[in-house]
C-alpha cells in the first residue's frame, strides 16, 4: 500500500496542515468582507418616472398650465385664488372661476334679513310714489275737473216732502 503510486506523497499531516489553512483564508476574507461593509455607508438611489401631483400648482395665467405636463388630473391655481384650471393626461383644460364664502353669525344674517325688509319698503314706496304721480297725469290729461269738483263739494242733507215730520206716536204716561 505505501507502494501505490496515487499514494506517492502522501502525508496526512501535510493534509490536515493544508485543510486548516483554507479554512482559515476563508474565515479571513469574511471577516474582511464583514468589515468593509460595515465602514461603507448603503447606497440608495430613487428614480423617479412620474411627476408627483400632491398638490395644487401655483401658475400665473393659462399660458403656464398649456405648457406643464399632467399624467393625472392636475390642479392649477392663479396666485390670488380667484382661477381654478384642472388639466387631464390629454391635456384638456377645465377652468373654474372662485368665489370666497364667508361664514356668517346669527347678527350677519340678521343685518341682511332687515336690509332686505327696508330693500323691500323701498321699493314699495317708490311703487306708490309713482302710481300717484301716473294717476295725478292722467286726471289732469283727461279733463275730468267737473268730478274732482263735485268730490269736493260737501254733501248737503235734504227732507224729502213726502215724507211728514210728525211724530205718530203717543208718549207713554206713567
Amino acid at each position: 500500500m505505501y507502494n501505490n503510486p496515487y499514494m506517492n506523497g502522501y502525508n496526512p499531516n501535510l493534509m490536515q496542515q493544508s485543510i486548516n489553512d483554507k479554512i482559515d483564508n476563508e474565515i479571513a476574507k469574511l471577516q474582511q468582507m464583514k468589515n468593509h461593509n460595515t465602514n461603507q455607508p448603503a447606497i440608495n438611489q430613487t428614480f423617479q418616472l412620474a411627476p408627483n401631483s400632491n398638490g395644487i400648482k401655483f401658475v400665473n395665467n393659462i399660458d403656464d398650465v398649456q405648457k406643464e405636463f399632467a399624467i393625472s388630473e392636475t390642479p392649477f391655481i392663479n396666485k390670488d385664488y380667484s382661477t381654478l384650471w384642472i388639466k387631464n393626461a390629454k391635456g384638456e383644460i377645465r377652468t373654474f372661476e372662485l368665489n370666497e364664502v364667508i361664514p356668517k353669525d346669527e347678527k350677519d344674517i340678521l343685518i341682511e334679513k332687515l336690509q332686505s325688509q327696508i330693500d323691500n319698503l323701498s321699493n314699495q314706496i317708490k311703487e306708490m310714489n309713482y302710481n300717484e304721480q301716473q294717476y295725478a297725469k292722467s286726471n289732469d290729461e283727461s279733463g275730468n275737473e267737473y268730478e274732482s269738483e263735485q268730490l269736493i263739494e260737501p254733501v248737503k242733507s235734504s227732507k224729502s216732502s213726502n215724507v211728514s215730520s210728525n211724530r205718530t206716536s203717543k208718549p207713554k204716561s206713567k
